[in-house]
C-alpha cells in the first residue's frame, strides 16, 4: 500500500522519503488547506527527492469554482511543474452546484500529460460520491483523494469502502483526512489503494523575539512554530500497513 505524505517543506519531503513513504503531495498555503507551492520549493524538492512528487495545483484557498484567469494560472503552474520534472499534479474543478466540472478538469488532465493527475478533496464537496467517482474517471485522472465525504477518513470508512469497490481497477482511491498509524490498518482493510497524511508535528522556530500583539497568521500555527512531517509518525504508519 502506498503511503503519500502531504508536505509543505523540503524538510518534510526528506522525512517522508527516509520514513518509507511512496509518494509526496507537495503544497504551499498551509492555512488555506494547500495551494500551489513556489517554483523554488518544487525545484529544490525534485533535486533532493527520489520518490514521486505530485505538485498541488490550486491558485487560491476557498472554493473550487474557478474563473478564466484562475484556470490560466493553473495551466501555467502545471507547465512549471512539468518543466521542473514533477511526476504528477493534484487538482480539481467543480461546478457551482458541486458537481465535478468534467470538461475543464479533463482539459487540465490532458494539459498535464505525461504527468499523472490526482483529483483532490474537492471530491468531498460533491453531493453524490458515486456520481462524482464516475465523473472523475471520465476526466482521465488516475487517483481520487477523499475522506469519504466526512470530516475524517475514519468517519467516512463506509463510503471509502463503497468507492473502492465501485472503482475497481478504473481509478485509485486514496484515503486522506485524519489518517494516522492508529487507524491505518482499518482503512487498508476497507480496500483503499493508498493512504494520505501530513504526519504533522510542530517545533519552535529559530526566531526568539516576537512582539506580543502582532501576528502575520490569523490562525494557529503562528510565527512561533514551524510545521513539519514527523519522521517517527511516517515510519509508524508505514509499519502499520506493511505486509507481515
Amino acid at each position: 500500500m502506498t503511503i503519500e505524505v502531504c508536505a509543505y517543506s523540503l524538510e518534510s519531503c526528506m522525512n517522508a522519503q527516509v520514513g518509507g513513504a511512496g509518494r509526496i503531495e507537495l503544497c504551499g498555503g498551509l492555512g488555506e488547506g494547500g495551494t500551489t507551492p513556489s517554483a523554488g520549493l518544487i525545484e529544490m524538492v525534485l533535486e533532493h527527492i527520489q520518490i514521486p512528487v505530485f505538485v498541488m495545483i490550486r491558485p487560491r484557498g476557498g472554493d473550487f469554482v474557478y474563473d478564466f484567469f484562475e484556470e490560466e494560472i493553473m495551466k501555467r503552474d502545471i507547465a512549471v511543474a512539468k518543466k521542473l520534472g514533477a511526476q504528477g499534479v493534484v487538482l480539481g474543478i467543480l461546478l457551482p452546484d458541486g458537481q465535478v466540472d468534467i470538461a475543464r478538469t479533463k482539459a487540465l488532465v490532458d494539459f498535464s500529460f505525461p504527468m499523472k493527475v490526482t483529483f483532490h478533496r474537492a471530491f468531498d464537496l460533491t453531493p453524490d460520491p458515486v456520481k462524482a467517482l464516475k465523473a472523475v474517471i471520465e476526466t482521465g485522472a488516475e487517483r481520487i483523494l477523499t475522506s469519504g465525504q466526512k470530516p475524517s477518513a475514519p468517519l467516512g470508512i463506509k463510503t471509502l469502502e463503497q468507492l473502492a469497490k465501485a472503482a475497481g481497477s478504473s481509478i485509485e482511491i486514496m484515503a486522506g483526512g485524519g489518517v494516522n498509524h492508529n487507524n491505518a490498518k482499518e482503512l487498508k482493510e476497507a480496500g483503499v489503494h493508498a493512504l494520505h497524511l501530513t504526519a504533522k508535528s510542530f517545533r519552535p522556530g529559530r526566531q526568539k523575539y516576537f512582539p506580543a500583539d502582532i501576528s502575520m497568521a490569523g490562525e494557529s500555527p503562528d510565527e512561533r512554530s514551524v510545521l513539519y512531517s514527523d519522521l517517527n509518525l511516517i515510519e509508524a504508519i508505514v509499519e502499520a500497513v506493511a505486509d507481515k
